[in-house]
């Protein structure tokens, strides 16, 4: 059975809205956005290269899926741009309609949570499916028991307001098995749930 992973930029109060862009999601009137840009180092864009580096395909919300194909296709001489095009892409939104407009893109049918149960299922072990962003994603996941791993790149910045990754009513436990600090004082941080540990909805 594959993994899931959730990949976010997080801040110490735990908010995870709109890290890369000022305009990127302003939702709740949110004015903070492009946050985590100041933070980016060597050490960071390594970690993140070491991620993609392992087979694997992603898991993406409309909004973040949306976002990504905007920005990302466009940016030739990034070296992360080779990578997002050519992974696999599934994609849940109940607006959406295939053809997706981005290559290796599909669309999961039905209650995400559901589809990525079956994608869990039917992928073979050493394949890794990545929630990168995709809170609202995210969190449908965890409540169905369906997180195995978070990769939390820490900021050392505190918000006060914004979505958070870990929403009201979230009970979790969590084992650390890897943390890597970065010289701009971001904490890479992997985690993985407690068997039998207590989440939102239950298991």
């Amino acid at each position: 059975m594959s993994t899931v992973t959730v990949i976010t930029n997080i801040t110490l109060d735990g908010v995870m809205q709109a890290p890369a862009r000022p305009d990127e999601d302003v939702r709740g009137g949110f004015t903070r956005g492009g946050w985590a840009m100041p933070y980016d180092d060597e050490v960071k864009s390594a970690e993140m290269a070491r991620g993609m580096a392992r087979p694997g395909a992603m898991l993406l919300g409309r909004r973040t899926y949306e976002d990504f194909y905007r920005v990302w296709p466009h940016r030739t001489d990034n070296p992360f741009t080779g990578y997002l095009n050519k992974a696999q892409k599934y994609v849940a939104s109940r607006t959406l309609t295939e053809p997706l407009p981005w290559e290796n893109s599909t669309l999961l049918a039905g209650d995400a949570a559901d589809a990525v149960a079956a994608l869990k299922r039917e992928q073979g072990p050493d394949l890794s499916l990545s929630v990168i962003g995709s809170g609202e994603l995210a969190q449908s996941l965890a409540r169905r028991g369906l997180v195995d791993e978070y990769v939390l790149l820490i900021h050392p910045l505190v918000l006060g307001s914004g979505r958070r990754l870990f929403d009201a009513g979230t009970q979790e436990k969590l084992r650390l098995i890897r943390s890597v600090p970065t010289g701009a004082g971001v904490i890479i941080a992997t985690y993985q749930p407690e068997p039998g540990g207590e989440q939102a909805g239950g298991r």
